[in-house]
């Protein structure tokens, strides 16, 4: 049944930025777990996937608990038999707390998720890539702008986006000698539960609440399938897709 079906993981996937990926992949052929911490919410994923749903298999997951991020791929291996795409999406935030009054258990949290997690699940994706026949596959990152710039009272959410691009560059090299190649996809302002409220104004550097541009989260989908299309000898190593006019390039 799965000969010939490449196979995807996708964190996140029960909405916003890791929905549209996942329907997208599942729309171009792709057999894709369905990773996130709601069931519910993953299985309406698959059901607007229509007829690929069948190629869709949801597993609850907690992607800061080894045990659960273990039980995802071995939920993968068990239907798919393989894997070559793993899209490390799941991320949290904080409310807008200033700096001086984040608290240890708010940073603890955003650092279980969105770094250690990845991690977790790029080595769990990294071990099976590495074991499976034909070896190799591709890792994709979920770096974000702010892998480059903060927003006011990020800290949090910026440092472990700052960390995911060395995470990125550690598995590229270390993944080299297995066929295993892994990029970075940086994104600003997709419309989503956490990227659409930029159009209603946000704060900014100087201090004032002013609306972003923003863009269709499907472009990021178009953007995803295309590093995941390419073949094992070339990489796409970091892509920055983000709203044309919004202030990320500049002084201010």
């Amino acid at each position: 049944m799965n000969e010939g079906l490449k196979i995807a993981v996708v964190t996140g996937a029960g909405s916003g930025i890791g929905r549209s990926c996942a329907l997208a992949l599942l729309g171009a052929g792709y057999g894709v777990a369905l990773a996130g911490r709601r069931r519910e919410q993953l299985e309406e994923t698959a059901g607007l996937a229509g007829a690929a749903a069948e190629r869709a298999l949801a597993v609850p997951t907690d992607v800061s608990d080894p045990a659960s991020v273990a039980t995802l791929f071995a939920a993968v291996k068990e239907r798919f038999g393989r894997l070559d795409l793993l899209f490390n999406n799941a991320g949290v935030n904080v409310p807008d707390v200033a700096f001086e009054d984040l608290t240890a258990e708010q940073w603890n949290q955003v650092v279980a998720i969105n770094l250690t997690g990845s991690f977790l699940c790029a080595q769990a994706a990294f071990r099976m890539m590495k074991d499976q026949t034909p070896q190799g596959g591709r890792i994709i990152n979920n770096g974000s702008i702010s892998a480059h710039a903060p927003r006011p009272n990020s800290a949090p959410y910026t440092s472990t986006k700052h960390a995911i691009t060395g995470l990125t560059k550690s598995i590229s090299l270390d993944g080299r000698k297995y066929d295993i190649a892994c990029g970075q996809i940086d994104i600003g302002n997709a419309v989503t539960a956490m990227g659409g409220r930029m159009a209603k104004g946000v704060p900014q550097a100087n201090g004032t609440i002013a609306p972003e541009a923003v863009m269709d989260v499907g472009e990021v989908a178009r953007a995803l399938l295309y590093m995941a299309s390419l073949p094992p000898e070339a990489n796409v190593q970091f892509m920055t897709v983000m709203a044309t006019k919004m202030p990320f390039v500049g002084r201010g």
